[in-house]
């Protein structure tokens, strides 16, 4: 087993105005541009997904445009998620999952389910929703990861759900969000949303330098002791996890700058 997971850092899709002629090379094509982000950064999280469903031809020609080791971070239909019983999700997340999701084949990443800032922790509706989530589609392993942004989630009996599951507690580095960075699966996600526009990395090269030794430490099988938790007192099995880190809302004008500069901090350790 290798001593460490494998770290990526990415962006909020892979289309955005401002992004041409700098990010993007000047009278770089639209249709190339996917191609191009693909090669700089490791990974894009897509926001598409979650308001409509997309053809099995386009994410085969996602997964045929880009490198190998890329991944496509998918965030699943609003229409899983936003819901007043999430157990009664069944016919919605098999309706997002069945859309042709695994023609991306090794380039599908971690499936994000977003709750609305709104959606409070009832644990029973709660693991009624989990029990939905499959661990395998078509032979094709799956990953989850849980972005809960109520204050309500922030017990340990979330923490414990998740882990019991295999699914991700997102860590969200946002001002008005739960921060809960406890390690529940073999993976982590982290969701940086505290950039600036003004900032030519999106975050200052101090936080760039904090967040790739966190991420390294995720990635040895460790946890980062400045980041806080809901469960203390459980401690994560020591093994190597993937990280996933990506850019966005905030400072997104430089988001693509700001993964570059962190997956060059982050290059796990020898």
């Amino acid at each position: 087993m290798s001593k460490s997971g494998t770290i990526r850092t990415g962006i909020g899709g892979w289309t955005f105005e401002p992004w041409e002629g700098t990010f993007y090379p000047e009278k770089l094509s639209k249709k190339r541009q996917l191609e191009f982000a693909s090669r700089e950064l490791t990974a894009v999280e897509v926001n598409g997904t979650y308001y409509s469903s997309q053809k099995p031809e386009t994410f085969a020609k996602w997964a045929s445009e880009v490198p190998e080791g890329f991944v496509f971070s998918l965030k699943a239909s609003r229409y899983s998620t936003n819901r007043k019983v999430l157990g009664d999700a069944g016919e919605s997340i098999e309706r997002f999952l069945t859309q042709g999701l695994t023609e991306l084949g090794p380039h599908l990443g971690p499936i994000l389910w977003q709750f609305a800032p709104t959606k409070k922790f009832e644990p029973d509706d709660f693991e009624a929703f989990l029990k939905l989530l499959p661990e395998k589609l078509d032979g094709l392993p799956l990953r989850h990861a849980l972005e809960a942004r109520h204050p309500s989630f922030m017990v340990p009996e979330f923490a414990a759900l998740a882990r019991k599951y295999k699914a991700a507690i997102v860590y969200a580095h946002h001002d008005e969000y739960p921060e809960m960075a406890d390690v529940t699966a073999d993976f982590v996600y982290a969701r940086l949303q505290r950039g600036s526009d003004d900032m030519p990395t999106c975050y200052p090269p101090k936080a760039l330098d904090e967040w790739a030794n966190r991420m390294k430490i995720w990635a040895d099988g460790g946890q980062p002791d400045d980041l806080p938790l809901v469960d203390p007192q459980h401690e994560a099995p020591k093994q190597p996890r993937d990280v996933f880190a990506f850019f966005i809302t905030s400072g997104k004008v430089n988001a693509p700058n700001g993964a570059r500069e962190l997956q060059k901090r982050a290059q796990p350790r020898e």
